[in-house]
């Protein structure tokens, strides 16, 4: 049985940060592939600041081609929105029995994991694998020693995509930020410039 770390993200866009972590989980664990899920539409986000989902789609293929045990997913796209966690994992889970699913997510989230639609679901039912990240204060003590909740120790990537946005529409060099084909795909397309 195959198993498959699901790592959710806007991606807007996905930059070298996002795949130095999924890079590493797979090298590092017992995960087989991370798939890079492109979320629709987060809960918590404005909708408005989104490239449309397929550019992101694009951009999470473009970065991920030369990994072999990294792929991009569309899965969210055919779920009803807003979507949630707990519902793209049943409905992943179904299609595809064979494998066996686990989340990734950053520390900063597992802090909010609390606040999650179902999340005492999620954590009967899957591994969460937790990357280090800097962020203020901790996370739930039902979280401290769980035995579904797996900390990774990764480089600590100090990069965001708003970052990137920013210093784009501000026409700064952030050409080392993102892997060469998707800076390609941002600078043809004029995105983030305004």
């Amino acid at each position: 049985m195959k198993n498959i770390g699901l790592y959710f993200g806007t991606f807007n866009p996905i930059h070298i940060g996002h795949l130095i972590i999924a890079n590493h989980l797979v090298e590092n664990s017992d995960l087989d592939e991370i798939w890079m899920v492109v979320t629709p539409h987060n809960p918590f986000k404005k909708k408005s600041s989104l490239l449309d989902n397929h550019h992101r789609l694009e951009m999470v293929y473009l970065a991920t081609q030369e990994y072999e045990k990294i792929r991009p997913s569309d899965i969210e796209f055919k779920l009803p929105q807003p979507n949630y966690t707990i519902n793209t994992l049943a409905h992943i889970s179904e299609k595809y029995p064979d494998y066996n699913f686990s989340l990734i997510m950053g520390e900063d989230n597992l802090k909010s994991l609390h606040k999650w639609k179902n999340y005492e679901a999620i954590l009967e039912d899957y591994n969460i694998y937790v990357y280090p990240r800097i962020s203020e204060g901790t996370a739930e003590n039902q979280f401290k020693n769980h035995q579904k909740i797996h900390k990774v120790v990764a480089p600590i990537i100090q990069i965001s995509s708003t970052m990137i946005r920013k210093a784009i529409k501000e026409e700064k060099n952030c050409k080392p930020l993102l892997s060469y084909q998707v800076w390609k795909y941002i600078d043809e397309m004029n995105f983030y410039k305004k």
